[in-house]
């Protein structure tokens, strides 16, 4: 095969691959899809695949799937042909597609459903509650607390908490393949007791039970299932074996243990065998104290990623332990070439991996980051490196509040905005605002736009799929309560919302709207929209009368002080409040409330009609953007489903669904082409504003890395405080990892985890005896681990954030909410060397 490109020396390695198992370890900006996607044209072209096989090709995420697609069909003079010859998926459609064949083997009917993450936060919080109703966690919260605080917390706390705990530990369970039965028969047995188990066990029945009633499963279940089927199913799965010969897996460092073992059985390896290694796996405070080892199993497998950007570990059941074991026990290649930034970025990122790896100081933390290094791409190479600028990166060593710290990077930015303004359209930079927490991105976003800058917000959903979700849910909320005055100005503030998006350049709510609806805020972070329209000149609706900010104004107050809104919304003669206040208020406002009371009477008629169709009416009177009226229509098709599914719901319950989205509680995919797929050169000139996990596979040319304290990204040092450790809490203890470790407790002592020779999936029998007698669950123990794991998780996340800049980067660093809060220890460690090093570069 020609190729249209000159590959890199690892490159070319990689391109000689002809068969067997292959593990790379590929470093930021290595161009790692697009060498898979040349093996990939390179294998099917080399005429080695048979009658009906395939290429398969597996990464992470939907949009990794069309990425994927498009460049394979640039190595192909007629791409239709190559179309039947490979198929790439995401684990989770691969799985699906695994159930789907066979779905009566697995207790499945032909028609099952998957429900997806909305429907399970909803069954799984309803299971929360249950428990909650008839059951006390009181042993696990802080005595000290007086009973009003501890009623405080049993009300606002505890929910979210254990809502957090139950999904770890239901996850967590169906990677282990342990169902709700297999757990009850571990823990019927127990020799001690398990609460924090025994409260797992009850949600995660209580979970499945619904699931079952629905006939749905979850994404969870999807892997677990795919893996049973494969295993139990030897014909089967040598005719997938034929179907798929080669496999080649993208982003191997967010595999779980189910997942990789479903690719080793695919490719036609031998059961793995678990061999010990030294790092600590799993979920935060999972410590099964090994990982697969896959050498010489046979089978075409290769897998490419990057252990050093494996930031998902303590949310989900990823481990970079397993690939790198992988790459340990297999043929594998180095890709350590990239173009992405320029060399003193390069050697910045480089020596945080040297200073993890031989200087942390926590000996234990030094598995965190590994080599290769990042080298500069060779010269001739169509992707140079930026060049050499030492001058382009910033420390900010002053010790800023969270204010300061904001009120500093805002002003830089401005300053930076305004600098470019002339430039043309394709040679202005990219610029990225990188934050640890979603909920201080919000607050970044929010001051950009107090300084006249509106950013580009990659927080969850896009601000214009909330703003249409907010608006749609706060019509509802009237309907659903047609005698609430409030209620009543607010949906008149949705339907004039062209004007209050003309007022400040956005959707502002009113009052205290910003406080219940603002995407993602968090408490003590308020916004009062009358002052931020406040003293606006705006465009008049009539010369002589009224402007449109001022006519907003007077007719959401008159709206919000009706003591009886049937006698304006039908009116019965003498009481029409509308011919009332018309003897006292201009003509102009008169004419404003009678155009929206029409409005609102054709709305209250459509209440009978099914939700989605009720959805669409009210978005064809508010909404005049495609999207906006895109989005609608899927929205409308949601709450539809969500009707089909909770037959009693009614307006009250289904309009809190919309919240939800719009209070940027959970993810929803809109129409907007940040939702579906991010390309930071389409927003040139512009300042984005994401987390530094979302920020992960993406560049911009200027980099803000924000609040780098010790808060965010402790070092395990004893004046570190963990997010994990909720203060309510007894002991300090983090309830989910003590959960997690109870659950490693029933399956180490009766059953096999993290025993060499013995299936990681399968247990003997749950009246084993013990391996010994000190193979149990101490309290606490999981706690510190799990401040490890999250300490080498954010080591590489601050990574991440580094190698994400091309030209510039600039860090600073906050006191946090409590004023204690120091540089992190990263950051220090990388400011004093800067000193030197650019001391000796810069003369």
């Amino acid at each position: 095969m020609t190729l249209p490109f000159t590959p890199r020396p690892s490159q070319q390695n990689i391109l000689r691959y002809s068969g067997g198992r292959l593990g790379i370890a590929a470093v930021p900006g290595a161009g790692k899809t697009h060498i898979l996607s040349a093996l990939a044209a390179q294998i099917i072209q080399s005429g080695a695949l048979g009658d009906d096989q395939e290429v398969l090709i597996v990464t992470l995420v939907n949009s990794a799937v069309d990425n994927f697609e498009a460049r394979i069909k640039r190595f192909f003079d007629k791409p239709l042909q190559a179309l039947s010859i490979y198929r790439v998926r995401t684990l989770h459609g691969l799985a699906h597609d695994i159930v789907r064949e066979k779905p009566a083997s697995v207790g499945l009917e032909n028609r099952f459903s998957i429900i997806d993450e909305r429907e399970a936060g909803f069954i799984r919080r309803e299971s929360v509650n249950a428990w909650l109703a008839s059951h006390s966690l009181d042993d696990y919260l802080d005595p000290a607390m007086d009973q009003s605080k501890t009623d405080w917390v049993k009300r606002q706390q505890l929910p979210d908490l254990l809502d957090s705990l139950a999904l770890a530990f239901i996850r967590s369970s169906k990677d282990r393949l342990l169902t709700p039965e297999s757990l009850r028969a571990k823990l019927d047995v127990s020799p001690a007791p398990l609460p924090l188990a025994e409260l797992g066990y009850s949600i995660y029945a209580d979970y499945q039970r619904a699931l079952a009633y629905r006939g749905a499963v979850d994404f969870d279940d999807l892997i677990r299932l795919a893996l049973t089927l494969l295993e139990s199913d030897e014909e089967f799965l040598e005719r997938l074996r034929y179907r798929y010969p080669f496999i080649l897996e993208d982003e191997a460092q967010d595999s779980s243990l189910t997942q990789e073992r479903i690719l080793s059985l695919l490719s036609g390896g031998r059961v793995a065998q678990r061999i010990e290694t030294t790092g600590l796996q799993g979920t935060a405070g999972l410590d099964t104290g090994s990982a697969h080892s896959t050498s010489d199993l046979g089978g075409n497998w290769v897998r490419v990623g990057d252990p050093n950007q494996a930031i998902f570990e303590t949310f989900t059941t990823a481990s970079p332990e397993l690939l790198r074991a992988f790459i340990q026990n297999n043929p594998s290649v180095d890709m350590p070439e990239s173009g992405r930034s320029q060399p003193s970025i390069l050697a910045l990122a480089n020596h945080l991996i040297d200073w993890v790896m031989t200087s942390h100081p926590d000996p234990n933390a030094r598995t965190a980051l590994s080599v290769p290094h990042i080298v500069p791409v060779p010269e001739g190479d169509p992707q140079q490196n930026p060049p050499d600028d030492p001058e382009g990166i910033k420390f900010i060593s002053k010790r800023y509040t969270p204010d300061e710290e904001m009120e500093a990077v805002v002003k830089s930015i401005k300053g930076y905005v305004d600098s470019i303004w002339d430039f043309p359209d394709d040679d202005k930079p990219t610029i990225a605002v990188l934050v640890p927490r979603n909920a201080r991105g919000v607050e970044v976003v929010n001051a950009l736009r107090q300084k006249g800058i509106e950013p580009i917000e990659l927080i969850s959903s896009t601000s214009e799929t909330r703003a249409a979700a907010g608006s749609l849910s706060y019509l509802l909320a009237y309907l659903a309560d047609p005698q609430s005055a409030r209620k009543l100005s607010k949906a008149y503030e949705v339907w004039r919302r062209d004007w209050r998006e003309g007022a400040a350049g956005r959707v502002v709510p009113s009052d205290n709207e910003e406080r219940t609806l603002a995407p993602g805020a968090s408490a003590g972070v308020e916004t009062n929209a009358a002052d931020e329209m406040g003293g606006l000149d705006m465009p008049s609706a009539d010369a002589s009368g009224y402007s449109t900010t001022e006519l907003l104004g007077t007719v959401t107050r008159l709206l919000k002080k009706i003591v009886d809104v049937e006698n304006f919304i039908a009116p019965q003669n003498a009481n029409d409040w509308l011919a009332v206040i018309g003897e006292s208020e201009a003509e102009q406002v008169i004419q404003e409330l009678s155009a929206f009371r029409v409005n609102v009477q054709r709305w209250l008629n459509a209440v009978i009609l099914p939700i989605d169709q009720l959805v669409l009416t009210l978005a064809q009177d508010v909404f005049s953007e495609a999207s906006d009226l895109a989005l609608a229509h899927k929205l409308a098709l949601v709450l539809r489903q969500v009707a089909d599914d909770h037959a009693d719901w009614c307006l009250p319950e289904l309009t809190s669904e919309l919240a939800v989205i719009a209070k940027n509680e959970r993810r929803f995919i809109g129409f907007s082409s940040d939702d579906s797929g991010f390309d930071p050169e389409r927003h040139r000139g512009r300042v984005v504003v994401t987390t530094m996990h979302k920020a992960k596979g993406l560049e911009w040319d200027r980099v803000y890395l924000m609040s780098v304290n010790n808060y965010d990204f402790p070092s395990n040092m004893p004046n570190d405080r963990f997010i994990s450790e909720r203060w309510f809490v007894r002991s300090g203890l983090n309830l989910e990892a003590e959960a997690l470790a109870q659950l490693t407790a029933l399956g180490s002592r009766y059953g096999d985890v993290g025993r060499v020779g013995q299936s990681p999936y399968r247990d003997q029998s749950p009246t084993r005896p013990p391996h010994d007698e000190y193979d149990w669950y101490e309290e606490g123990a999981a706690t510190l681990r799990s401040r490890l794991d999250y300490v080498k998780e954010r080591l590489r996340l601050f990574y991440v954030g580094i190698t994400r800049a091309k030209r510039e980067l600039i860090v600073t660093w906050n006191s946090g909410r409590q004023g204690d809060a120091t540089p992190s220890l990263p950051l220090s460690e990388l400011m004093g060397w800067w000193v030197g090093w650019s001391n000796i570069h810069l003369g």
